[in-house]
């Protein structure tokens, strides 16, 4: 667990930089995310840490909070605003105290577990791994969101490969999550990472392949380009298809940016 709690915690710093000496306007600027603000940024992230930490430490205090959670909700979007309520009600220090409090518990709490350890989460319960790589891949799609807005150029490292790596291992999900068949023809994905190196996913003779950079890969199955818009090379009709609906995060589908948004 040592190096993805590393990697976690370089992704909050990045995040917390950019926002970190903003005036209120800048707090107010208005993101590419459901009509977000960088603040309503911060505020999502800043409950699921919370969220994430009761989970590893009190699952039944947890369990609790799930539940009042879901309590009359009428739509996906009522999920997320009662998300944002406690940090929209916030000073933007106050804000930033709190974050930076629940996601350091949140590694203290992650740091000593086995990987394959089980955690409870608002679905299914996770391997204390693949918990750590989801705060990861959102704290990353988010801070696009905040870099966006900001007209910042983040400098890509290559802990991108968890998210690369949870990106390929939602390819059924991306499927099912719309009620369409899960293709069973493979899909090879190879990506050259930040460093030079490269990464490799899915059988060497598919037919179907996705190459490219990590970045671009990840920030299409993160929805926050359109696969247009990045120089991925897409070969096959399951593969173009996937990288049309690709989504690495959890809840009802979400179509992203449409073509020729970040070009």
């Amino acid at each position: 667990m040592k190096e993805i709690c590393r990697d976690l915690q370089d992704e909050y710093q990045v995040l917390d930089n950019m926002v970190a000496e903003l005036d209120a306007g800048g707090w107010a600027l208005i993101t590419h995310c459901a009509g977000w603000s960088v603040k309503d940024a911060i505020c999502h992230i800043a409950f699921f840490d919370a969220a994430a930490r009761e989970a590893v430490t009190d699952a039944a205090s947890f369990a609790r909070s799930a539940e009042e959670l879901f309590k009359n909700l009428d739509s996906f979007e009522s999920f997320n605003q009662k998300t944002l309520t406690r940090g929209r009600e916030m000073t933007v220090a106050g804000l930033l105290a709190w974050w930076r409090t629940e996601r350091s518990l949140l590694i203290k709490a992650l740091s000593p577990l086995d990987p394959k350890d089980r955690l409870p989460w608002y679905g299914p319960s996770m391997s204390a791994k693949s918990f750590a790589t989801a705060r990861l891949m959102e704290t990353w799609a988010h801070g696009q969101d905040v870099a966006d807005v900001l007209k910042i150029r983040r400098t890509p490292g290559d802990r991108l490969r968890h998210i690369a790596h949870l990106g390929f291992k939602t390819f059924g999900w991306s499927f099912a999550n719309r009620n369409l068949p899960v293709p069973e023809k493979p899909v090879r994905v190879e990506l050259t990472a930040p460093s030079g190196s490269r990464w490799s996913w899915g059988p060497e003779n598919a037919a179907d392949f996705v190459r490219g950079s990590a970045e671009d890969f990840c920030l299409v199955v993160t929805q926050r380009r359109h696969v247009d818009d990045t120089g991925l090379e897409v070969r096959g009709e399951v593969a173009a298809e996937w990288m049309k609906l690709a989504q690495a995060f959890a809840g009802p589908p979400d179509n992203g940016p449409p073509p020729g948004m970040f070009k």
